[in-house]
């Protein structure tokens, strides 16, 4: 089935995350109190509500997308490309933009959304915050009512699973395995609230989604058994 899809139908993504605010002393008293439940499992006795906010990127409740990268294929007789762009900025404007993309241009039945351990992260957190902001959901993020094989998702790592539930693989493991050309980051995951808040450098953080998009399509391509894309084939709009 995966041989069959028409990779210009797919729209890969990527989405960066940060805190809402830039420290926990900035949060309100009840907001500071729902994290300190939210977390408990996880913080245990080892790290303090405040000392683990740095985290709180991760839940669409305490946290906030400031980019949202994406990519898709284009052909023109044997000729292929990748085209690669970015929504950033202020959250409620970027996700609007994110939603009339997928109106305009990809929200046909045949359409698909892929991500990287989108279905456990990217797709569930960008409704969630749609719904926040009081944003309409997009046909391609509304579930409500769909059964399990009409969702319009693909993620490179539950494709990678083989149906093991228990599998986590993240995207650079992901593609070291497969052989596909690790870019020169100059950041990871874990550095984007730094970057983000204490640098103030949203373009770095642009380059690396960008980069995570760029990696995924490559990962498809080699699960399907086809060549990978070469450097001119990428292109930045």
């Amino acid at each position: 089935m995966l041989y069959k899809l028409n990779l210009e139908h797919i729209l890969f993504l990527d989405i960066e995350t940060v805190p809402q605010q830039p420290d926990f002393d900035l949060l309100d008293q009840n907001t500071q109190q729902l994290w300190a439940q939210k977390t408990q499992y996880q913080r245990k006795d080892e790290f303090t509500p405040e000392e683990f906010y740095e985290r709180a990127g991760i839940w669409a409740e305490f946290g906030k997308i400031i980019c949202i990268s994406v990519g898709y294929f284009t052909s023109k007789g044997s000729n292929r490309n990748f085209r690669v762009t970015s929504f950033h900025g202020d959250e409620p404007s970027l996700l609007k933009q994110f939603k009339t993309l997928l109106q305009e241009h990809f929200s046909q039945t045949k359409h698909l959304l892929c991500a990287h351990n989108g279905k456990e992260f990217d797709f569930p957190y960008i409704a969630r915050r749609m719904v926040i902001h009081g944003i309409n959901l997009p046909y391609k993020l509304d579930l409500f009512g769909k059964k399990p094989w009409e969702v319009p998702h693909l993620d490179t790592m539950e494709l990678w699973k083989f149906g093991d539930y228990k599998h986590f693989t993240s995207l650079k493991l992901l593609a070291h395995v497969l052989g596909v050309p690790s870019p020169k980051e100059d950041m990871d995951g874990s550095m984007v609230r730094e970057v983000y808040y204490k640098n103030n450098d949203l373009d770095r953080i642009i380059s690396y989604c960008e980069l995570d998009v760029i990696t995924t399509a490559q990962v498809l391509l080699k699960l399907r058994n086809e060549t990978l894309l070469s450097d001119e084939e990428i292109k930045s709009i």
